[in-house]
């Protein structure tokens, strides 16, 4: 791949082409996202298919996810070490391997695990793109940027939902990722033309520690999250695990302030726009692709709708999502990104009780209505966020932000589907199936009325009216 290899962007050096890079990113960072939660619509079916029960076909969606996230902190500092650029290419490289690996997946272990290496090989893409988009925009445009970049992180999956389900049905799950190989080999093409370097730092030695006691304080916790239902919640091997996490978490704190490079400089989390957005992009996530799990199993197994029509009625959240993302950076300007983030996270706390309404006598506008409301509010929520831990850390620390951004929104997707899934199932025996579906949603509410609370406490910034400047007025948040 050297031969590909760019000039390095100076510090400040704004390209001429960036909006093409921009394009050239985002159609990567798509080509793996796409995938991540596409088999979401098809759990039921696959799970027969493999011999095994739709609780384990569950981890085909969030094993990925939480490997996405937790080794995002590495290959962020990895970024950061030998430049974006490359990563980003290894990344969409590994993507497609594991993707032709996955096709070819003969029981449920494997396709997890094909689907997990296939995530760790991705997750090089998500703060490689993001360092990257940073660095080539200013301020005056970066807000805008990030809201394209926001909404193909998120959107992407939603929009492998959707299409999900008619491709399944017609041609079964592995033409999935067979169609996956070519599209991020076109991407790996484009970007490997494209895409400029950014600076180097050289110094210090990796994090391998921190990186280990962040699996090891979240991978336990989710794993008894998910298995409790089934061995018991006083099982010792899931207390075993509950009381890893705080271990694991206080070690990590220790680690990080003796690291000569540490994975996240906790210097950062005094800083208001860093920590509460990071917090509130992680408790919107969870509850939204909470949602997004349970929604299919609700549309099938309770409404009779097919893997077709779950994925042509979910259209509605990916729509909404990139119109209200669109728009969300003009948003953030005139009000401010605390107020953007505020409101976008009461619209998704309003989709969750619309959607705990939800039952086998729900037309098909009224669910597409629970759905979009659900878009809208994540559209408006995720730009600011993104713009305002850009302008919380320095320049050099960009692929170590975009990195804590997505551990934190995986480790948050994959707690919210666990709890919402775990609410949903422990209720079955208590009140019916078709009931049981209204407390994984109110489960979703919860979460994503804490993201509200953490919302509120982003640092304010003067919007541009008030600034009396053309633009964007974030700036670097104060500290706690």
């Amino acid at each position: 791949m050297e031969r590909g290899q760019r000039a390095t962007i100076t510090d400040g050096e704004v390209p001429e082409n960036r909006w093409r890079i921009l394009a050239t990113v985002l159609f990567g960072l798509f080509s793996v996202n796409v995938t991540v939660t596409i088999l979401a619509v098809s759990i039921h079916n696959i799970a027969d298919e493999l011999g095994t029960s739709e609780p384990t076909m569950t981890w085909v969606v969030t094993g990925p996810m939480l490997a996405f996230g937790v080794i995002g902190p590495l290959v962020g500092k990895l970024g950061d070490r030998l430049g974006h650029r490359r990563l980003f290419l290894w990344g969409l490289f590994g993507a497609a391997v594991m993707a032709a690996a996955s096709a070819l997946a003969w029981n449920a272990g494997s396709l997890i695990a094909f689907r997990t290496l296939g995530a760790i090989e991705g997750a090089a893409t998500g703060p490689a793109s993001f360092a990257i988009i940073s660095r080539i925009f200013p301020k005056a445009e970066r807000v805008k940027a990030l809201g394209y970049w926001s909404m193909v992180g998120a959107g992407a999956p939603v929009i492998g939902v959707v299409a999900g389900g008619p491709l399944v049905e017609a041609f079964g799950w592995r033409m999935i990722f067979v169609g996956q190989v070519p599209i991020a080999l076109l991407a790996l093409s484009f970007a490997w033309r494209l895409l400029p370097e950014t600076p180097r730092h050289r110094h210090g030695t990796f994090d391998l520690a921190g990186a280990a006691l962040v699996a090891l304080s979240v991978t336990p916790l989710l794993f008894a999250l998910s298995e409790a239902p089934r061995m018991g919640w006083t099982s010792p091997l899931v207390l075993g695990c509950v009381a890893v996490t705080p271990v694991a978490l206080v070690l990590f704190v220790r680690v990080e302030r003796r690291a000569s490079n540490p994975l996240l400089p906790l210097a950062y989390l005094r800083r208001r726009g860093f920590t509460f957005a990071i917090l509130t992009q992680a408790l919107l996530n969870g509850a939204y692709m909470g949602s997004f799990i349970l929604t299919p199993l609700l549309l099938q197994n309770v409404l009779g709708y097919s893997e077709t029509r779950t994925g042509l009625v979910s259209i509605a959240r990916p729509l909404a999502f990139s119109l209200a993302g669109t728009a969300a950076g003009v948003v953030a300007l005139r009000i401010g990104a605390r107020r953007a983030a505020t409101g976008g996270a009461l619209a998704v706390v309003a989709a969750l009780a619309w959607m705990a309404t939800l039952g086998a006598s729900s037309g098909v506008l009224t669910i597409m209505g629970a759905l979009a409301l659900a878009g809208i509010g994540m559209g408006i929520a995720m730009p600011p966020l993104a713009a305002s831990v850009t302008v919380s850390v320095d320049d050099n620390d960009f692929g170590i932000a975009g990195a804590a951004q997505q551990m934190m929104t995986q480790v948050g997707v994959v707690f919210g589907i666990q709890l919402m899934q775990v609410a949903q199932q422990s209720r079955i025996d208590a009140v019916g199936r078709d009931a049981s579906y209204h407390w994984g949603y109110l489960a979703g509410l919860v979460i994503a009325a804490l993201a509200v609370l953490t919302a509120t406490r982003i640092a304010s910034a003067p919007t541009r009216a008030e600034a009396g400047d053309p633009t964007p007025a974030l700036e670097p948040a104060p500290a706690l």
